[in-house]
């Protein structure tokens, strides 16, 4: 199964490992979530914050 890869540095979908672990995010089991991966990681921020302030009240 091909693995799809955000790289943060370059803004650009890689397939597979490419670049350095540092520099992507991922895996992605889609082109097209790796390519929307800014958007999936800032909304799963998002809802860690929100479960994290639940916790602290």
């Amino acid at each position: 199964m091909t693995q799809w890869w955000y790289n943060r540095k370059t803004r650009e979908v890689e397939e597979g490992q490419q670049s350095l672990g540092s520099d992507r995010d991922g895996p992605f089991d889609s082109r097209e979530d790796a390519a929307r991966a800014p958007e999936i990681l800032a909304a799963r921020a998002r809802a860690w914050a929100e479960e994290e302030e639940k916790d602290d009240r």
